[in-house]
């Protein structure tokens, strides 16, 4: 589905099944404490960014229930339940986390269920709008079939408990998998102006009307660092991760950003940046980093 601009936030909407969402969205894992585990170290500042996210109009929303864990999705259900009925929630499910921080894998099907019933309740709703299978593990996707998996899904989706369904940390083949299993409305994978191992898989969903949700899109933890990045922000007189994140929303029309933070100036600033304007020179330049 093709972006509209029934918004004022950059890149207009998009249409996840039968939910239309800003392309520009929020992420919700900065907000637990570090290393993803814990309360946020400033709870009131949390909730103040949640409530700014919406009241910029922002009405996708990415979480679960594994950061923290419970940390964020309680988060979200205080500061914004009742959700208005413009604001939909993607969650994630298919990794818990350990004593260590770690993110093991829980994808037998008493694990997603469990999952499923634990977003439900954590956030206060009795349908959740997008779940994500997340596969692979913290180095990125590892090839394997799904199709179990995605299958236990597909049930809680018929028995009314999920709306829509994508994957996460995906390979290509584990996509295609996915999809002539069920109906997949996103991607989430790793993207960003320094990892474009999935070009073609960008254009490929663009043309089938799925939506790509690069999750670090401005270099997770690291950010990113280039020369050619710094030299096209100078010139633009902004900041490398408002161009980092301009680019991603001019890459192609089916990317949705979910960029995150815990600061309300930080959220504003990455608002404000999303919508800077590359020209085809600037484009072409900042194409090369990643190539």
């Amino acid at each position: 589905m093709a972006p509209t601009s029934t918004t004022t936030l950059p890149g207009g909407t998009w249409t996840l099944g039968d939910l239309t969402v800003t392309r520009f969205g929020y992420g919700a894992m900065q907000l637990a404490g570090p290393g993803v585990m814990g309360p946020p170290a400033d709870r009131d500042g949390a909730l103040a960014v949640l409530r700014e996210a919406v009241a910029l109009g922002i009405t996708h929303v990415d979480t679960a229930d594994a950061y923290g864990p419970r940390v964020t999705n309680a988060l979200i259900r205080e500061a914004l339940h009742p959700y208005p009925d413009t604001l939909h929630l993607a969650t994630k499910v298919g990794a818990t986390r350990d004593a260590q921080g770690g993110w093991p894998p829980a994808r037998r099907p008493d694990d997603l269920r469990r999952a499923v019933d634990d977003n439900l309740e954590g956030l206060g709703v009795d349908v959740l709008d997008v779940v994500n299978l997340r596969l692979g593990d913290a180095s990125g996707p590892v090839p394997g079939s799904l199709a179990e998996a995605f299958e236990t899904l597909v049930d809680l989706q018929r028995q009314g408990l999920v709306r829509h369904l994508g994957v996460s940390n995906a390979t290509a083949e584990q996509v295609a998998e996915a999809r002539g299993i069920g109906d997949v409305v996103c991607v989430q994978n790793m993207y960003n102006l320094a990892h474009r191992h999935d070009d073609d898989l960008v254009d490929d969903l663009a043309a089938a009307g799925i939506a790509y949700v690069p999750f670090f899109p401005l270099g997770g933890f690291t950010p990113l660092q280039s020369s050619a990045l710094s030299a096209v922000a100078a010139r633009l007189r902004a900041t490398p991760m408002a161009v980092a994140l301009a680019w991603l929303l001019q890459r192609s029309p089916n990317i949705l950003l979910i960029p995150g933070t815990s600061s309300v100036v930080h959220l504003r600033e990455n608002v404000a940046g999303a919508g800077l304007a590359l020209s085809p020179e600037d484009v072409a330049e900042l194409d090369a980093i990643g190539r």
